[in-house]
């Protein structure tokens, strides 16, 4: 009797064990097809899913609640940009000798004038109305449009912006918004799980969750915006993906700990690290804007070499012909003169370990523990000479060398433009028909210049008609103006445009 059932259910057996390897069989070869494809699909296997339940049941009720507290905060950002002012940057030889691969410059393809040339997320932090994003979301924009989780939309006044830190301050006119807190990110601890909101490839309103994977993370993304950026990441592995930009990190209580900012991946899209601008800094720079209208920001008056980095102490040994040891510190290359580190006592070839209570392992960590103060601010500087620690307070100073605050009013006619400018040698004007022009030097991304279509290299002939031969002769006509400027100048491709802006 038994040996009759077996026999019967041999053929069902067989076909089960057959249909059972087509399938996987299949589901390779589709995982295998669809490799390099956007999407994937993944069926979790059974310890996973134990596995995630685990957790879930842990963590799931929190995930809930803060996803409330989060997303009616989180909102969408259109940027309307001149799309004359979206321009890949090329070097002088471009410029004046042309397309090294020949023909005729590529002309990217726009998007129709009525679409946004690019889109955002921003975390809305107080109930009248502003809101915290990226300097790269709104970069260029000449108009900006946020739209609220409940599709209201409205056109956003920029308050300000900061290519040091990435972030920007925007302002919607409404009351009895909802909002976010700032939490302390020196608190937050890697492990712990984060949530990122954001609107990531125009999907509004979506949710993900990770893990603190690390702090204090340098990518040396902020250099191509400033030339003394900040770096201090918050990394985590929540999905980010392009549109999260400027979108809330939040930990389980809905608290914002972090502003997100960039991903690192050799796709463009996920891959497992995302970063974000940490809230504590985030925080002093929009409290600065909203206060100054600009960054109040501390500097220690010095040239630095980081020591963590191998390539970089290579290249100055041999250029220096010193034999300083990679490891942890920043050697100090230059002190500059009437600068806080100089008032200090602070030498040539001192290495500097410390700031107050953070541990200075790279440049970074001294460009975070020093930038995130203001001019007139104490820090402790632990140092050492000659095998030798010391510890010496320093007053920071402004760029200028100043300890008090300083408004809009007291900038320059560089700063308020956003470039600065080098003289063209006589030679070089013979050369190629020129009667007059500087060249723009580090030109800040979001800047009014920036916004004409002008970046670093670009020639500037005339400004409002007159003559430029000089960074004085641009000062000289716009210092104390106030109405529209015209600039004339010659892009990298040897057009002259002529394109003008309010000066602020």
């Amino acid at each position: 009797m038994k040996m009759n059932i077996i026999k019967k259910l041999i053929p069902y057996a067989f076909v089960g064990v057959i249909s059972g390897a087509t399938t996987f069989g299949a589901i390779n070869y589709f995982n295998e097809k669809n490799s390099d494809s956007d999407f994937s699909y993944f069926a979790p296997k059974n310890s996973d899913a134990r596995y995630a339940s685990f957790n879930m049941t842990g963590v799931g009720e929190d995930f809930v609640k803060a996803s409330k507290m989060t997303v009616p905060a989180v909102v969408s950002i259109k940027n309307y940009a001149d799309r004359t002012n979206r321009r890949s940057e090329q070097d002088m030889f471009d410029l004046f000798f042309g397309n090294p691969f020949g023909g005729q410059p590529r002309q990217q393809q726009q998007p129709p004038q009525n679409m946004p040339s690019g889109m955002g997320s921003g975390v809305i932090i107080s109930p009248d109305g502003y809101i915290i994003s990226n300097n790269h979301v709104i970069a260029g924009a000449s108009k900006l449009e946020v739209v609220l989780s409940n599709k209201k939309s409205y056109v956003a006044n920029l308050v300000g912006t900061d290519p040091t830190t990435d972030i920007a301050l925007l302002k919607i006119e409404e009351k009895g918004l909802p909002y976010l807190n700032f939490a302390n990110s020196d608190n937050v601890e890697v492990g712990q799980w984060v949530l990122a909101v954001g609107n990531p490839m125009g999907l509004n309103s979506t949710v993900t969750a990770g893990i603190v994977s690390a702090k204090g993370r340098s990518i040396d993304l902020l250099s191509q915006q400033s030339r003394t950026p900040i770096e201090s990441f918050i990394q985590t592995d929540a999905a980010i993906n392009p549109g999260n930009s400027g979108g809330a990190l939040v930990n389980p209580n809905g608290e914002l700990i972090g502003i997100n900012s960039a991903i690192s991946s050799k796709t463009g899209y996920y891959e497992g690290y995302g970063f974000a601008v940490p809230s504590n800094l985030a925080r002093k720079v929009v409290e600065d804007i909203k206060k100054f209208g600009l960054v109040q920001r501390g500097f220690l008056g010095v040239n630095t070499l980081d020591l963590s980095d191998t390539r970089q102490v290579t290249a100055y040994n041999q250029q220096n012909k010193t034999n300083l040891k990679a490891g942890e510190g920043v050697y100090l290359t230059q002190v500059v003169a009437k600068g806080g580190a100089e008032a200090a006592g602070l030498r040539t070839g001192d290495i500097i370990t410390k700031v107050d209570n953070t541990v200075i392992s790279s440049y970074y960590d001294l460009s975070f523990a020093v930038g995130s103060k203001r001019p007139g601010d104490k820090v402790a500087v632990t140092y050492t000479r000659n095998g030798r620690s010391n510890t010496v307070d320093v007053t920071l100073r402004d760029e200028r060398g100043g300890t008090s605050f300083r408004s809009k009013a007291d900038l320059t006619v560089t700063e308020k433009i956003g470039s600065e400018f080098e003289p063209l040698s006589d030679r070089f004007k013979t050369d190629y028909g020129l009667n007059s022009g500087v060249i723009a030097k580090n030109v800040v991304s979001g800047s009014e210049m920036a916004k004409i279509g002008v970046v670093d290299n670009y020639i500037i002939v005339e400004v409002n008609g007159k003559p430029v031969n000089s960074q004085k002769d641009v000062e000289k006509i716009l210092q104390g103006y106030s109405g529209n400027v015209q600039v004339k100048y010659v892009d990298e491709y040897g057009r002259i445009t002529t394109r003008g802006f309010k000066m602020p």
